[in-house]
């Protein structure tokens, strides 16, 4: 089951690099290395970020959630070669339309 989620996971990063404009990827592999890598750093890193980040999170009603995801999101991509951000926006863009694409498959997957 692990295995096949990471493979979806992939699946959506290369999705998010076809649809969202400044996001690209170099083939399927660094697609795969980039899952594993932003599965890491949503488990290990971004916890940390979201408590530490706590106040300004509550002023903004949750909101500043999107800039840390878009912050790993981008620092996915300096870790993973192949992987390639061109600035902010589509950082931002790209982390929004993978955390939904995500959050779709995990309700479907999750009602069975």
């Amino acid at each position: 089951m692990l295995l096949l989620r990471w493979l979806l996971n992939t699946l959506v990063l290369l999705l998010v690099g076809y649809l969202v404009p400044g996001v690209k990827f170099s083939g399927f592999w660094a697609a795969l290395i980039t899952s594993l890598v932003l599965g890491l750093l949503n488990a290990l890193i971004r916890p940390l970020i979201i408590l530490l980040t706590l106040p300004v999170n509550f002023l903004t009603l949750g909101l500043f959630t999107l800039i840390i995801n878009a912050f790993l999101f981008w620092l996915a991509s300096t870790i993973v070669k192949g992987f390639e951000i061109s600035g902010f926006w589509p950082a931002f863009i790209g982390a929004l339309v993978y955390s939904i694409i995500i959050m779709i498959i995990n309700a479907i997957t999750n009602k069975k």
